[in-house]
């Protein structure tokens, strides 16, 4: 079984507020799953929500601002995955 991470105790260790955890998740940049009246976070997105926290806490970007990076953030990642992937494809002309 794995792992998921309380969202109760990482919001007391980490010293965020609930809402922001609302609002992301509202906006559907993380993904909560509820179990017997306890929300969890997968440990996948445990790095996503430690970025968006520096964001929106050090660096006052709003959720719009996070969700618009988020999108640019995946753009890139898949540009970069195409673009290995035409490397890969050349290579095998070569």
């Amino acid at each position: 079984m794995e792992e998921f991470i309380i969202i109760e105790e990482y919001i007391r260790h980490s010293h965020i507020e609930p809402q922001f955890i609302a609002l992301l998740e509202e906006n559907d940049l993380i993904h909560p799953k509820a179990i017997e009246n306890k929300r969890y976070l997968h440990p996948d997105e445990l790095s996503d929500l430690e970025r968006y926290a520096r964001l929106y806490y050090d660096l006052s970007i709003n959720i719009e601002g996070i969700d618009a990076i988020h999108h640019l953030l995946e753009r890139i990642r898949a540009l970069q995955e195409e673009m290995q992937d035409l490397r890969n494809r050349l290579q095998l002309w070569e």
